[in-house]
């Protein structure tokens, strides 16, 4: 439960009164690769913290897929717009590998928010944090190219070209699984041209660095 207890207080210190109220409204799920936590046009009620797994939100526009969202250890899985307005969300959001997260029901965690200052507090940040990470996603998706963005994804999350299938990682880019084999061809190169001048570096020293000729 490590990943799941640090999130909950990274967003906002609660004491441990309070801390552990709202852990105990907490329920463990296992769940398999494939599963799927909501589903669009359906209403989703529930509030997961991934513990152990991996996931992806995507709409479907024209018969294609379109990813908008990785999350993994420590992060949040909610339909916000669904969760808020208790309307059809807009996006699936899939489990990719078996996981186990920790979840909480919308009618439980409204009461502990009418109840409890300290977690309404929570709450809040928890929805101004969603609110800056949908926008920064959005920023970038519009104003950045795709290569920088396939960077900035990497170096966000290291571990996500292991564990998340290029498709995936084409659809959250918004280019062809050819063009995005070109740009890691093209990072490789540049990683390679990189350590080939560090190389070299290494070889020349400073001229003040060289023993006084006599």
């Amino acid at each position: 439960m490590r990943n799941t207890l640090h999130k909950i207080q990274s967003l906002y210190p609660l004491s441990s009164e309070a801390f552990e109220l709202f852990i105990s409204h907490l329920e463990q799920v296992n769940l398999p690769k494939g599963h799927q936590l909501f589903r669009e046009g359906r209403t989703g009620s529930q509030l997961y913290f991934i513990e152990k797994g991996m996931a992806r939100a995507f709409s479907v526009r024209d018969n294609k897929e379109i990813t908008y969202w990785f999350g993994a250890e420590g992060d949040v899985a909610i339909s916000y717009f669904s969760y808020v307005a208790n309307k059809p969300g807009y996006e699936t959001v899939e489990l990719l590998e078996d996981s186990v997260l920790y979840s909480i029901s919308q009618e439980n965690l409204q009461e502990l928010y009418s109840t409890n200052i300290e977690i309404s507090n929570w709450g809040r940040k928890l929805a101004e944090y969603e609110l800056i990470r949908t926008e920064q996603a959005f920023v970038v998706q519009q104003s950045l190219p795709a290569a920088t963005r396939y960077q900035q994804l990497l170096d966000q999350n290291p571990h996500l070209i292991r564990r998340v299938q290029l498709g995936y990682i084409a659809s959250y880019l918004g280019v062809t699984q050819v063009t995005l084999s070109r740009i890691r061809a093209g990072n490789k190169i540049a990683s390679m041209n990189s350590s080939i001048i560090a190389l070299l570096a290494s070889f020349s020293e400073p001229a003040s660095a060289l023993p006084a000729m006599l």
